[in-house]
């Protein structure tokens, strides 16, 4: 079964891959698909919608005669992921609450 990921999640996701290390497209790709199935073609507009927020900025590195594109975080979308963190986290909690058997539920 698979589960869809939201585009807050998606971009929490590619987010936090680029606070460790900038990455260009392809190897953020493999990156975030070694975890969660993706369709490469799904990441493309979600690295242009954070450029567009001025969450990631690019920058060009010439490889065997071409130019790779890399995302770098900007300070503003550190400062995004960490929002995305505490949202998560508190969501993760919510749910976590009804399917993780260890968690003994509380009465309301």
């Amino acid at each position: 079964m698979s589960m869809p990921i939201s585009a807050d999640l998606l971009d929490g996701v590619v987010l936090a891959v680029l606070k460790h290390d900038d990455a260009y497209g392809y190897n953020l790709t493999q990156q975030i698909q070694d975890k969660i199935p993706l369709s490469p073609s799904t990441l493309y507009p979600v690295l242009r919608r954070l450029k567009a927020q001025d969450w990631l900025e690019t920058y060009d590195k010439p490889y065997q005669g071409r130019n790779r594109r890399y995302y770098r975080i900007t300070e503003a979308g550190r400062n995004h992921l960490t929002g995305l963190l505490v949202e998560w986290t508190a969501y993760k909690k919510q749910i976590d609450y009804f399917l993780n058997p260890t968690q003994p539920q509380k009465e309301a």
